[in-house]
């Protein structure tokens, strides 16, 4: 079953292509995806990686978590779900 993965504080320079290569040396990885901000079309240092398996994805995240990159610690952590709120009037 797949594990999806937030990596947090990544240097606004990482591309998705650089989030996949890091990631494979763990096992097979389904999608990266840097997450970019609405206006300004630049990076807003944060992203998601989708991993095959649980284990690949467990092997990441306590090998690359705090681990530095570009000048910068990673953060990297199980994904949790952003609950929704049907009643808000927030469109975002």
């Amino acid at each position: 079953m797949a594990k999806k993965i937030y990596v947090g504080n990544m240097s606004y320079n990482t591309t998705e292509d650089d989030l996949r290569e890091l990631f494979s040396q763990y096992g097979n990885v389904l999608s990266a995806t840097i997450i970019m901000d609405r206006e300004t079309r630049r990076p807003k240092g944060f992203g998601f990686v989708e991993m095959e398996e649980n284990s690949a994805a467990d092997a990441a995240i306590s090998q690359l978590d705090g681990k530095e990159i570009d000048g910068r610690n990673l953060r990297v952590n199980e994904a949790i779900a952003k609950p929704r709120n049907e009643y808000s009037n927030n469109r975002y």
